[in-house]
């Protein structure tokens, strides 16, 4: 067992960066093409969907990426064969599922929340499940209360004990009524996983309806699950008796795209983004515009650019999909410094997002944020309780400065802000990017960048 916890460390170190921190020299517009693959934020939940099938399953486009590498970590542990039969293409064989020591699991997890969605399949397949204390960035309160709440339902027993929280099902699990207090990505993706197998019928209301949320439905589909979305935020699944493997191409990194459209915005650049779709990145693309940047859409991508000008504030109120991804907010924010005017950023989906804004704020941007948001006549989001909002004044100059990165989104909006800015800035604690961005140095590297990279 030890083996499978250091091949999963030294996975995660190889899709990671040997050294935590990266050298930019500001100033240089980023040009050039770069290819998108798999999104994270589906990529790892079917790794865990596999666990269901009774064959192997097979996932393309899978980015090479350090949650990738967790998982696969964590699925190794439970005794899931995961081979990479050829570049972003995985084979996962659950035929050997086994219970898996705690210290395993622990030392995996801890740089992950993906664990959690572990609790559906190892509750069909073993009749028990242990979940440690979550890791993953901290941009605000992530309460796994609508997880446990959602399983209770299906007649899961949760215990609290030292070592984590475990989860047992001693009458196996059956169709539930649920309704969710918001539509999280993450507890739909419990109730769809756990649902599957279930005794009965599950009606699921307010569910997320997101593009990674769709195609974790498509491969549940082919692994003979029978699931109907209806209007209005609501989803049947029919509960079977067994699931088989699957073979699918995962959906496009949306976020990574918008990341990349931001970063050609911010530095008067010109990206092309292969693998990038129009229909998932429609909000997206109508903000890019309104902003004043300028786009091509291509069968293989999508060409971002800045097209001369000046930048024009905007509006943004961010919201569960179809409405602005709370993802793209952080990237854009720093586009908007150029903006010549006055923007507001409505943050509506995590209340601890705009902590990123102190390193720009060190590097000369005028952004003030008011932490119990704001109010106005025009928002067409519902104002939430613990929402907050950004006013970004610009045009302003940013300069070069010691960063250290707090989190996934906001740490790669650090490295635009330091690709923007003039003179020398050095980004420590980089590794977490990897969490989310597939040899993110290769490809500054590919786009012109100016930048040393110790590695």
């Amino acid at each position: 067992m030890s083996s499978l916890l250091e091949d999963a460390q030294r996975a995660a170190k190889r899709v990671g960066l040997t050294s935590d921190s990266i050298i930019i020299n500001g100033g240089k517009p980023l040009r050039g093409r770069i290819e998108v693959r798999g999104a994270k934020n589906l990529a790892t939940k079917a790794m865990v969907a596999a666990l269901l099938g009774e064959t192997p399953s097979v996932l393309k486009d899978v980015p090479d990426i350090s949650d990738v590498g967790v998982v696969t970590g964590m699925l190794g542990a439970y005794g899931v064969s995961v081979t990479s039969t050829a570049p972003g293409e995985l084979l996962l064989d659950p035929t050997n599922v086994e219970k898996a020591h705690f210290a395993e699991i622990d030392a995996l997890a801890g740089s992950s929340r993906i664990p959690i969605l572990f609790c559906g399949p190892l509750l069909h397949r073993l009749g028990e499940a242990l979940i440690p204390d979550l890791g993953g960035c901290r941009i605000g309160d992530r309460p796994i209360d609508f997880h446990m709440d959602a399983l209770r339902a299906f007649g899961a027993v949760v215990d609290k004990s030292y070592e984590g929280i475990r989860l047992t099902a001693p009458n196996g699990l059956k169709g539930a009524n649920i309704e969710l207090p918001y539509p999280s990505v993450g507890a739909t993706e419990q109730v769809l996983l756990t649902a599957v197998r279930a005794e009965g019928v599950t009606e699921l209301k307010n569910a997320a309806i997101e593009p990674e949320i769709m195609d974790l439905i498509a491969i549940l589909q082919k692994m003979g699950a029978i699931i109907n979305v209806e209007p209005n935020r609501v989803i049947f699944i029919e509960g079977v008796e067994k699931l088989y493997g699957y073979n699918h191409r995962a959906l496009f990194d949306r976020n990574e795209a918008a990341s990349w459209a931001s970063a050609a915005l911010a530095t008067e650049g010109d990206i092309f983004v292969g693998g990038a779709k129009q229909q998932e990145l429609m909000t997206f693309l109508n903000i890019f515009r309104k902003v004043g940047g300028a786009f091509d859409i291509h069968e293989d991508g999508i060409r971002f650019y800045h097209p001369g000008g000046e930048l024009k504030p905007v509006v943004v109120e961010t919201d569960v999909h179809p409405g602005f991804m709370t993802d793209w907010q952080q990237p854009l924010i720093v586009a908007l410094t150029k903006a010549h005017g006055v923007s507001v950023v409505h943050e509506t989906v995590y209340e601890n997002r705009f902590g990123f804004t102190d390193a720009l704020i060190e590097m000369g941007a005028d952004i003030v944020v008011h932490k119990d948001g704001l109010a106005a006549i025009t928002r067409r989001v519902p104002q939430r309780p613990l929402e907050q909002a950004a006013v970004i004044t610009g045009p302003t100059k940013l300069h070069g400065a010691d960063i250290r990165v707090p989190d996934l989104r906001g740490g790669f909006s650090h490295l635009i802000a330091a690709l923007t800015a003039e003179g020398q800035s050095t980004i420590s604690n980089v590794g977490i990017i990897s969490r989310g961005y597939e040899h993110f140095v290769d490809k500054l590297r590919m786009l012109g960048a100016d930048f040393i990279y110790e590695g």
